[in-house]
């Protein structure tokens, strides 16, 4: 899994950027975690758990993103993908879900946040 994190040095604020297909996970670090030490507290408990078999999965539910996390992988969708409405498209179209959906294994994705963590205290 490839990302960069940097801080936009005119306003201060925080620009994640994620490969291709994993795009929506800038987002979610951006806008959902943030600076917040609480969430990612709550999240590296989580992770904890999950490795040691004391919990089957954990689910954080967002302002427009959610995260899902099991023994195994990481996926952060849209709230909107989770309302359960049916879009019709036309034959020839198709949706752009890279910005909507994304998974990874849950080992990449507590090294990035590990690396998010540690840019957030060396940006202070």
């Amino acid at each position: 899994m490839e990302y960069e994190f940097q801080r936009n040095t005119l306003t201060g604020a925080l620009l994640a950027d994620f490969s291709m297909s994993q795009e929506v996970l800038g987002f979610w670090f951006v806008e959902e975690l943030g600076e917040s030490s609480g969430k990612y507290d709550a999240i590296c408990q989580a992770i904890a758990k999950l490795q040691l078999n004391q919990l089957e999965n954990w689910r954080m539910t967002g302002k427009a993103l959610s995260i899902e996390l099991d023994s195994e992988q990481v996926r952060v969708f849209t709230n909107e993908l989770e309302c359960g409405e049916e879009f019709k498209l036309e034959d020839a179209m198709s949706f752009y879900d890279d910005e909507s959906e994304a998974f990874c294994g849950l080992e990449d994705f507590h090294g990035a946040l590990q690396s998010w963590r540690a840019f957030i205290d060396e940006a202070y």
